[in-house]
């Protein structure tokens, strides 16, 4: 159990918090929260966390970096309740050793990724954006894309986001194949087939990534996996930067060795402009797997009842006990 407090003074980095829907923040205040938001709309930098959250005893964060010196310097901080599923962007090594509790919104927003997800595979193959923006530009130019129907996906990291991709790969007739360190059986209700990843990779026409970084993750898709993919299959990254290695990604589509990528992640936000942006055979979006209406409501009301719980004095219903605890996502 932990100690009943009357009031606690809470700061969400997290730039959503009660932007998108107010009751999140509402319920807060109701329960004897003194709660400030991010003012500026976007990721906080170091210098601007240390300045706000100061005073807090709880950090709603979003992909604000936590890492061990920004905790460390938060003096009053006893919970990091994070906005979204990931904490890979909280030091949770030194949250353990300040004896500080991480929690997060595990189920938030697995169909709004899984839906973005399916987004971004359709733009690719059919080239919706391309197609959008020539319109609008006065050229009439049908591109010839691909059909999906009695193609093969591969999906690595089969976790809850991953079999809700699989559930609308059944729908378009897509053939399904799944990577995973820790199957689950229960996905093969989807007709996914459980394979290596380099089986996945030679046989897929469209691969999309749905697990964590983590060490054994980055860089999990390098030049010679991408050697192993087919020239005319796309690659989807909706999870996390850092998985795929940019240089040989870049080099791949520079060289029609893939047809197209598509990323909803990135190294910072917003990122430093990069050689991929210039592809014509690139789609980017900015973090916004989870930009609803519905799943912000979800993980505001999520963190919401973490946080009045450890008010409580209880144990907060999505406590992080450990980071394997809930990948593979």
């Amino acid at each position: 159990m932990f100690a009943v407090k009357s009031h606690l003074k809470v700061f969400s980095c997290a730039a959503t918090f009660g932007v998108f829907t107010k009751e999140p923040l509402e319920r807060l205040e109701a329960a004897g929260c003194e709660v400030w938001v991010n003012p500026t709309g976007r990721v906080l930098t170091k210098a601007e966390i240390l300045e706000h959250a100061y005073e807090a005893d709880v950090a709603i964060v979003g992909n604000d970096d936590f890492n061990g010196d920004v905790i460390r310097r938060l003096p009053n901080l006893k919970l990091i309740a994070r906005h979204g599923s990931g904490v890979n962007n909280v030091d949770f090594s030194e949250a353990k050793h300040r004896g500080i509790v991480v929690t997060n919104t595990p189920d938030a927003n697995i169909e709004e990724t899984a839906d973005l997800t399916f987004g971004l595979i359709l733009d690719l193959e059919r080239h919706l954006s391309q197609m959008n923006a020539e319109l609008k530009d006065g050229i009439w130019r049908k591109r010839a894309g691909h059909s999906l129907y009695g193609k093969t996906i591969g999906i690595i990291g089969v976790g809850r986001i991953g079999q809700a991709v699989a559930r609308r790969a059944m729908g378009f007739g897509l053939d399904i194949l799944g990577n995973d360190i820790n199957p689950d059986e229960s996905a093969a209700r989807t007709g996914l087939i459980f394979t290596s990843l380099n089986d996945l990779l030679k046989r897929s026409d469209i691969v999309t990534i749905h697990t964590p970084l983590t060490q054994a993750t980055e860089n999990l898709i390098g030049a010679k996996e991408l050697r192993m993919m087919k020239d005319d299959a796309i690659l989807i990254n909706t999870s996390r930067d850092g998985i795929v290695r940019h240089s040989a990604l870049t080099k791949a589509l520079a060289e029609g060795r893939l047809y197209g990528y598509a990323s909803d992640v990135h190294a910072g936000e917003p990122p430093k402009h990069s050689p991929l942006f210039d592809l014509p055979n690139v789609i980017v979006t900015p973090h916004a797997g989870s930009a609803t209406y519905e799943a912000n409501y979800r993980m505001g009301m999520a963190v919401a009842d973490n946080v009045i719980a450890f008010m409580d004095g209880c144990v907060p219903p999505n406590v992080v006990t450990s980071l394997g605890q809930f990948y593979s996502r």
